[in-house]
């Protein structure tokens, strides 16, 4: 049962409970869910949602540190204010239509897709701060900032998010110090970037209400910076939250939010950011044309970027998140069309060769979609070899996204379970997971 709450697997919680004589009407009593849901999540519906894991964790009188949920209440009140409680009881679908509203307001300043969105949380618990703040203060953040990227890229979400969060309370209350007119609008700025950097850990670690007030608070920041950049920076990454829930008509619709930001900006580079994920949404929603399209479109304004003179947040798409992206929406297009692993399978192998150990994560993921692929084409061996080298590089990532995005790969392994290597590489994957 520990290592079940550990892994946050909650239909393997649940199959125990079974197991052990509690009913499906007793863990909904206790969970507050309707017996529909406990069913659901019986056959193997997995829960991500941080407000449904406390409430399931706080229902079974399970101490919150044995599933990971660090982030109690209490913490969650000093650094993004108390809940709203209205939120933690809405459909997911709600939640995302509510931050589209809000993105649409920022970006556009109408809302085009209903009324105001709401406060998305309190003023934070205040401590001592500088009465007036300089050029240096804010240098510290933005130099707090990347440091702490820098670790998530390599060690995941699940390694740094505290640090961030830490971090954030002492940014936070900056707000209210005293400073010039260009200090201030580049604190707005940093601030603005901690906050995605917030909303993207939060993100990797499963904490998706967390994540989206987060990445709420950054757009308004961001926007009262003035910066463009970042507006869009904020829209893709919100964007790819709902990629990961599957949620791909609201991600393209927030990507081309982040579309309109990026154009603004007149960087070419973040334009092909935005139509590579753009792609990605397509693919995910079955439209290969656009797919194709827009990947297209995504190498054209990569290959007129001047890469010397880009934004920070956009410096990480470089060539090999060219061929990365390329291989990942061929993948999804795979699922359906097996023709497109022979486009899928060099983008991912240029982009897992030159991939290095500081960009862990990324790694993981190409590996695995590029194991998925051999395994798709009929390449067994290949694709068991390579599945292996996906599971060493994620075991030494904390990140809840890793195996998520590991998957498809678990999934075509054990459709191959016939082959004695295909189901070897399903057992460590079954491994992998429960670890």
């Amino acid at each position: 049962m520990r290592e079940a709450l550990a892994a946050r697997e909650v239909s393997a919680v649940y199959r125990l409970l079974r197991k052990h004589g509690v009913s499906q009407r007793q863990i909904a009593a206790m969970t507050g869910q309707s017996q529909s849901e406990v069913s659901e999540i019986l056959k193997g519906r997995q829960v991500m949602a941080y407000d449904v894991l406390t409430r399931i964790a706080d229902g079974l009188g399970v101490p919150r540190g044995y599933m990971g949920l660090a982030y109690d209440e209490t913490t969650a009140i000093r650094v993004v204010g108390a809940s709203d409680g209205r939120q933690a009881e809405e459909d997911e679908s709600v939640k995302r239509r509510r931050f589209l509203a809000h993105a649409a307001q920022v970006t556009m300043g109408a809302a085009v897709f209903g009324p105001e969105s709401g406060t998305w949380s309190e003023a934070p618990a205040r401590t001592p701060a500088p009465g007036r703040i300089g050029t240096t203060d804010v240098r510290q953040v933005e130099a707090a900032t990347r440091a702490l990227r820098a670790l998530d890229y390599q060690y995941g979400g699940g390694f740094c998010r505290d640090a961030v969060v830490a971090q954030l309370s002492w940014g936070q209350q900056m707000l209210d110090s005293s400073a010039a007119d260009p200090v201030k609008q580049r604190l707005f700025t940093a601030i603005a970037d901690l906050h995605s950097l917030a909303g993207w850990t939060s993100f990797d670690t499963g904490l998706m209400d967390s994540a989206r007030g987060h990445f709420a608070q950054a757009l308004d920041l961001a926007k009262q910076g003035g910066d463009h950049h970042l507006v869009a920076n904020v829209l893709y990454r919100m964007g790819r939250v709902y990629l990961h829930q599957d949620a791909a008509n609201d991600a393209l619709k927030l990507f081309q939010l982040g579309q309109i930001a990026a154009q603004e900006s007149g960087s070419e580079l973040a334009v092909a950011v935005l139509c590579a994920n753009e792609a990605w949404a397509y693919a995910m929603m079955g439209n290969e044309e656009q797919s194709v399209k827009l990947l297209g479109r995504c190498k054209d304004e990569f290959a007129r970027a001047d890469l010397a003179k880009a934004e920070s947040w956009v410096k990480f798409f470089n060539e090999t998140d060219v061929y990365a992206m390329t291989g990942t929406v061929h993948t999804v297009l795979a699922m359906k069309n097996p023709e497109h692993t022979k486009y899928a399978i060099p983008a991912l192998s240029r982009a897992v060769d030159a991939y290095t150990d500081d960009m862990a994560r990324s790694k993981a993921f190409m590996l695995s979609a590029l194991a998925t692929n051999h395994l798709l084409e009929g390449d067994i061996d290949h694709g068991v070899k390579i599945g292996s080298k996906a599971i060493e590089c994620a075991e030494s990532i904390k990140s809840a996204r890793v195996k998520d995005r590991m998957r498809p790969l678990q999934a075509e392994a054990e459709r191959r379970s016939n082959n004695p290597d295909a189901r070897d590489l399903a057992d460590r994957l079954k491994i992998f997971y429960a670890a």
